[in-house]
Formats: structure tokens, sequence, C-alpha cells
């Protein structure tokens, strides 16, 4: 690992679970502050999770449990509600590392892209559009909604990702680590159910 890479995803690390900034803002504020800068500097995604995992397990160990699952009950609610567009879930509260400063990441798979932003209209959702990078790299389009957390007593990012109905197959490739990048309701439903056992 490049010098420095350690100490940018520590830092970064506290920016993550604290705060709850993405990744690459994350990666790029630790470098700037740190004085390290350029591209090769910066630690890639896996060590980065890694560090926001050894931070949560120093720091949070009490409470992210909780509040993962709290996470996980309010995201399954979106993908039931969003059902007609095989939502699947991504991101932090997927992968296990989110805590209540983390926003939920959900993929849509639609075969008309604008069919997802009527379905909002139609159930009275205030939703903000933008434009986002995705994971093919690529911009998609988003809508950004606030959903009131009960368990967390506070309102969560939800962020809807419409992809064509196509690229479900790509979005299924296993990670680096051979993990899959992200599930749909039935894949979520079994991760609550192991929470409760």
């Amino acid at each position: 690992m490049i010098e420095g890479q350690q100490e940018i995803a520590a830092q970064a690390a506290r920016w993550v679970v604290e705060d709850g900034l993405e990744y690459g803002p994350a990666k790029r504020r630790a470098a700037k502050q740190l004085g390290l800068s350029g591209r090769g500097a910066l630690p890639s995604n896996e060590v980065l999770e890694d560090a926001v995992r050894d931070y949560i397990a120093v720091f949070c160990a009490d409470t992210q449990p909780q509040e993962l699952l709290a996470l996980r009950h309010l995201a399954l609610v979106w993908m039931e509600r969003m059902g007609e567009f095989r939502p699947h879930l991504g991101g932090a509260v997927w992968h296990g590392t989110a805590t209540k400063n983390s926003d939920i990441y959900l993929q849509l798979f639609c075969d008309d892209s604008k069919s997802a932003e009527i379905a909002l209209i139609d159930q009275n959702v205030r939703y903000v559009p933008r434009t986002v990078t995705g994971f093919t790299g690529e911009s998609v389009e988003a809508l950004s909604v606030h959903a009131f957390c009960a368990e967390l007593k506070q309102d969560i990012g939800v962020h809807l990702m419409t992809y064509d109905f196509d690229d479900v197959r790509g979005a299924l490739r296993a990670d680096a680590q051979g993990r899959s990048p992200r599930g749909d309701v039935r894949a979520v439903q079994r991760l609550l159910l192991q929470e409760v056992v």
C-alpha cells in the first residue's frame, strides 16, 4: 500500500461514519487535510471499507447494529413501495457498514425511466431529481427523498437511482471480494431474518 493511504483511509472512515460522507469525497477531503495530493495517494474503496469497519468496531459497536437494522427496515419499506421497478439495495446499508448518518441507495431497473418518477408523483411523495454517478461509472438519474425513520427518530435520505431494465445483469456481478454488490427484496428480507436469529 502506498504510504499515506492508511492515514487517509482512517481519517476518511471517521467522516463516513460520523458525517455520512460518501467514500469519494471523504477520501479527497482526508488527503487534502493530510497534505497528500494526487489520485495515486487515495486508498481503494475496499481499503476504506475496512477502515470504516474498524472505526465502527472501536467507536460505534454498541449503537451501529441497531442503526443498521433500522435502516434496512426502512430500505425494505421503500423497496416494497417501489416493487414494480425491481429495486436492489446497495451501498453501506447493504454491506453492513451503515450508521444513522448513512443514506439509503436503491437501484431501480425500469422499462421506462420516467415511470418511477410518475409512481412517486402518484404516491404524493416529494422528491428532488438529480444526476449521480452510477455503478457503471456513467451518469444516471436519481430521485432523492427524505423518509422519516421512526426507529431512529430522524429523516433519512433515500436515493432511487433509475437504470434501464437490461442493466440488472451487470448490477449483480460480484465485487473484487466475491460479494454481491447489491440485493433484491428477498435478499434484504434474508438479512433481516439473520439479524433476528
